[in-house]
């Protein structure tokens, strides 16, 4: 039985980007063109890949996670004043394969040699999430992999949430939820999981009603918060 503080927990699920997968990756890989600018195309993409999430949800026009990425990116490139339609296919093609943190796929075994179920829900469409577990390496540790897709909506609506419950067949209280996301987190709290804030970004906590079981700067530390009894 695995507890985090004192509650049981018989599933641990996982958030994809920024929390398996190094959603800076894609740009890094591009570091020696894009020069200086690597980082500030990098930070913007990301944070208009979640605000479109948002915006799409609100107005009722959902896409799949491809096409937001995509949009996304061409925003930040016309910011910055980038136009090279070669350059913004590679950078669309390495986010398929965006490497996992270092210690992911350690993490993942050690669960599952545990005997501990694990699984993804990623506003990621399946095609991508499939491309980055097979690239990363964890399809064998993973029970299964969930999509918003199969609800047309995005983090943080509460049906996202509702299908690992349904899916899995765990009850939200006994779902352990790792997010390095802080508005993934407040979601997830506030829908009823038990959640673990991997906040590897040294971010505040939002000022959104939540509940946070445990924080940890990286995955390293899940031993220290998810104990076997």
């Amino acid at each position: 039985m695995l507890l985090l503080s004192d509650h049981e927990i018989d599933l641990c699920l996982f958030d994809a980007y920024g929390t398996l997968f190094d959603v800076t990756a894609a740009a890094a890989e591009k570091q020696s063109e894009l020069g200086d600018q690597w980082q500030a195309l990098s930070s913007l993409w990301r944070t208009k890949q979640i605000e479109y999430t948002w915006l799409r949800s609100l107005m009722g026009a959902h896409v799949d996670f491809w096409q937001v990425t995509g949009d996304a990116l061409d925003f930040a490139m016309d910011t910055l004043g980038m136009e090279n339609p070669r350059l913004r296919e590679e950078l669309m093609m390495l986010y398929r394969q965006l490497s996992a943190y270092p210690e992911v796929k350690g993490v993942l075994a050690k669960l599952r040699e545990d005997g501990a179920r694990a699984a993804i829900l990623s506003n990621g469409s399946p095609e991508m999430l499939a491309s980055a577990v097979k690239n990363a390496g964890i399809e064998e540790y993973l029970e299964d992999v969930l999509s918003v897709e199969s609800v047309g909506i995005f983090k943080v609506h509460a049906s996202v949430y509702q299908l690992a419950v349904d899916r899995l067949g765990v009850p939200a209280d006994r779902i352990c939820f790792f997010s390095s996301n802080g508005w993934d987190v407040a979601g997830a709290s506030h829908f009823g999981y038990r959640v673990v804030w991997v906040n590897r970004f040294g971010q505040k906590k939002e000022r959104v009603p939540h509940e946070i079981d445990a924080e940890i700067a990286s995955l390293d530390e899940l031993e220290r918060v998810l104990v076997r009894k």
